[in-house]
C-alpha cells in the first residue's frame, strides 16, 4: 500500500496564517498542553501541537513575557531547546481555557481544510481492476458474475444495498473490501469549526502508519506533512443493529466538551457498512431518510448543541446489508437513491464444493475424493436443502470438536460428517424416542490420567 502521487499531500504549515487558525486559538491549546503534560522541550511542545517549532514560537516568547510560560533549563539552542513549563499565572490561565473545552491534542484542522483534502482523496475514475478486485476477495470462493456484480458497485463507490439469505457471505463479503491494495489517506485528528473542536481520529477505526516525530537534536529544514493529519489506510466502519439515528450526529462530550465525529465522518474517503439493515431501533424509513441528502449530494448537515450546523463533505462508499425482502424495507422512491442493488445468491453445488474442500484446507485436515459429492448427496439433494456459504465452515466445525473431544483419528468420514450436519441444523420434532445407543455408566473416579492432569495443573 502506498501514497498515490496524484493525491494531495497536506504540507507544514509555514506560519500562523498558514495553519488556519487564530493565535488565540493556539496560545490556549500550548498552555493546555503544559498543563496536561508538565515540562516539555520546546521540540516536543512542537510534536504534540504537531506544527513546527517555527510557527509557534513567537506565541511562546509572548507567554514567557507574560510570566505564564517559564524556562527551567536549556540545551543552548534557543526556545526549542529549551525545557519549558507552566508558571502559576500559566496555570490558572490553562484552567481557564479548561472550562471552554479539555482538547490538547495536535493543533484542529479548520473546516474549510478538511473538506478540500476530502475532496482530493476521492477515489478516480478507473481506480479499481477486476485483479485486484479478486484478490481482495481471496478469502472467498469468487465467481466471474460475482465479480461483474459487485466491481461497478465498489468501483462507483457511493451506495450500494447487498441482500440475500442469512448464511451466505453478505457481510464478509464487503469486509473483505477492506483487503483492497487502495493509496493512503490522510484525516486530521481533529476539526475546528465555529469555536468547536471535533475530534476525528479514532484509533480503533483508523489504521495509521506511523512517522517518525522530529527530535531536538534532528531538525529537519526539508518540507513534511501537516502533522495535524495523520497518514492512515481508508477506513473501514461497520454498525449493525445497535445503530441509533443519535450516532449519525455529532455526540457532545459533557466532561471534555469536545464534539465526537459521527461514523459517517470518521468514514470518508472509506467505505462505511450498514449490516443488519431493517434491524435497527428507528424503521427502515427514517435511517434510508437519513441518507438521501449525503447519497444525493455528497454532504452531510451536522449540529451543535448551540444549534449552528457543520457542512461536511460525505465521500464514504455507503453499503446496505440486509437478510430482509427489500420490498419491506421501503419504496421504490426509498430504494431509488440507494445507487447499486445486488442480491447475493446462495452459491451453486460446484461452488459449494469449492467452498468445502477450501475449509478443509484451512483446517489442515485432508477431504477425501468423494466425500462432498456423497455428503450432498444425503443431505441436499433428497429434500432440495439450499446451500449456504457458511455450512461448509459451520459443518466442519462441528465435526473437527468431535473429533477433539472424542479423541478420533483426524480424518473426516461420511458417518462424522453425518454426526457434524445433525448438530448442526434443528430437526423436526417427532413424538418417538431415540435410537437406542450403549450407556454410559461412570466410574467411581475419574482415570488416572485426568486426575494426574489436575494434579499437574493445580500445582503450577
Amino acid at each position: 500500500m502506498t501514497q498515490d502521487p496524484l493525491l494531495a499531500v497536506p504540507l507544514e504549515p509555514e506560519s500562523i496564517e498558514q495553519t488556519g487558525l487564530s493565535e488565540t486559538t493556539l496560545e490556549h491549546l500550548i498552555l493546555k498542553i503544559l498543563y496536561f503534560r508538565g515540562e516539555l522541550y520546546g521540540q516536543d511542545l512542537s510534536n504534540a501541537i504537531g506544527l513546527k517549532f517555527s510557527v509557534i514560537q513567537d506565541i511562546v516568547e509572548t507567554l514567557k513575557l507574560q510570566h505564564q510560560v517559564v524556562v527551567k533549563r536549556s540545551l543552548g539552542m534557543g526556545s526549542v531547546g529549551a525545557v519549558l513549563a507552566l508558571a502559576e499565572a500559566g496555570r490558572a490561565r490553562a484552567r481557564e481555557h479548561l472550562e471552554a473545552n479539555q482538547y490538547s491534542g495536535p493543533a484542529p484542522v479548520p473546516l474549510a481544510q478538511y473538506v478540500e483534502l476530502v475532496r482530493q482523496q476521492k477515489h478516480r475514475d478507473g481506480w479499481l481492476t477486476k485483479e485486484s478486485l479478486a484478490y481482495a476477495l481471496r478469502g472467498m470462493v469468487v465467481t466471474e458474475r460475482l465479480l461483474s456484480q459487485i466491481g461497478p458497485a465498489v468501483s462507483a463507490a457511493n451506495s450500494m444495498l447487498i441482500y440475500g439469505k442469512p448464511g451466505d457471505g453478505k457481510t464478509y463479503l464487503i469486509e473483505s473490501l477492506g483487503n483492497l491494495e487502495t493509496s493512503l489517506i490522510y484525516l486530521p485528528y481533529a476539526i475546528e469549526c465555529q469555536g468547536n473542536i471535533i475530534q476525528v481520529y479514532d484509533p480503533i477505526y483508523h489504521h495509521a502508519i506511523e512517522q517518525e516525530e522530529p527530535s531536538v537534536l534532528t531538525i529537519s529544514l526539508a518540507p513534511g506533512h501537516d502533522r495535524r493529519w495523520v497518514q492512515c489506510k481508508r477506513p473501514f466502519i461497520v454498525s449493525g443493529g445497535e445503530l441509533s439515528l443519535d450516532m449519525l450526529d455529532l455526540r457532545f462530550n459533557t466532561t471534555s466538551k469536545v464534539y465526537e465525529a459521527p461514523f459517517q465522518l470518521k468514514a470518508n474517503n472509506g467505505i462505511y457498512l450498514i449490516d443488519d439493515f431493517g434491524r435497527q431501533k428507528a424503521t427502515p424509513a427514517e435511517v434510508l431518510n437519513r441518507w438521501i441528502v449525503p447519497m444525493e449530494r455528497r454532504v452531510d448537515y451536522l449540529s451543535f448543541l448551540t444549534g449552528g450546523k457543520m457542512t461536511v463533505p460525505f465521500e464514504a462508499f455507503l453499503v446496505f446489508s440486509t437478510n430482509l425482502n427489500p420490498a419491506s424495507l421501503g419504496d421504490e422512491a426509498f430504494l431509488r437513491r440507494i445507487q447499486y442493488k445486488m442480491l447475493l445468491r446462495g452459491p451453486a453445488e460446484n461452488e459449494f464444493t469449492h467452498i468445502f474442500e477450501k475449509f478443509c484446507g484451512q483446517k489442515q485436515i485432508p477431504c477425501p475424493p468423494g466425500l462432498v459429492a456423497r455428503f450432498i448427496d444425503r443431505h441436499y439433494r433428497p429434500t432440495g436443502k439450499p446451500f449456504r456459504r457458511c455450512h461448509p465452515r459451520d459443518v466442519l466445525s462441528h465435526a473437527l470438536n468431535l473429533i477433539h473431544f472424542e479423541k478420533l483419528a483426524p480424518e473426516l468420514t461420511d458417518e462424522l460428517l453425518d454426526r457434524a450436519f445433525e448438530s448442526c441444523f434443528v430437526q423436526e420434532q417427532e413424538d418417538r424416542p431415540a435410537e437406542e445407543s450403549r450407556l454410559v455408566i461412570p466410574a467411581l473416579e475419574p482415570a488416572a490420567d485426568y486426575c494426574q492432569t489436575v494434579s499437574a495443573a493445580s500445582a503450577s
